[in-house]
């Protein structure tokens, strides 16, 4: 189960509506994890999400606060993940560990192996809105 240090999670509904599906097609441990988070996670209204949460098709910059590296993702979805592109799935360990926090937000996560990450969001920036 992972520990979020920080205040709730934080989900707009439009990418809560999408990802509670992909949770039920996908049977892993991770979409489980993700079903779990989304279950704690204050949903909001598109309007009214915070830019400093980290959501879907964000680029955020994150720290893993073991090892000091930083690193610049977009969190996509499935289809759309490129590690070439720093695209990372939300299906990953580590884009199910980072959607919701907002900057400054940390999380213990487990990872295949038994491995914990424990990752603190340092910026965000959100998508342009089609």
């Amino acid at each position: 189960m992972a520990i979020a240090e920080s205040s709730a999670l934080i989900i707009s509904d439009h990418d809560y509506q999408r990802l509670l599906p992909l949770t039920e097609k996908y049977q892993t441990a991770t979409a489980e994890l993700l079903e779990d988070e989304l279950g704690r996670a204050d949903v909001v209204s598109d309007a009214n999400f915070p830019a400093d949460v980290v959501a879907m098709n964000s680029c955020v910059t994150f720290l893993d606060l073991s090892s000091g590296e930083k690193s610049t993702v977009s969190l996509v979805y499935p289809q759309e993940a490129n590690i070439d592109k720093m695209k990372i799935s939300i299906l990953s360990p580590i884009g199910s560990a980072l959607i919701g926090l907002r900057v400054g937000g940390k999380i213990d996560w487990p990872l295949p192996g038994g491995a914990i990450k424990h990752l603190q969001v340092v910026t965000v920036v959100q998508a342009e809105k089609l």
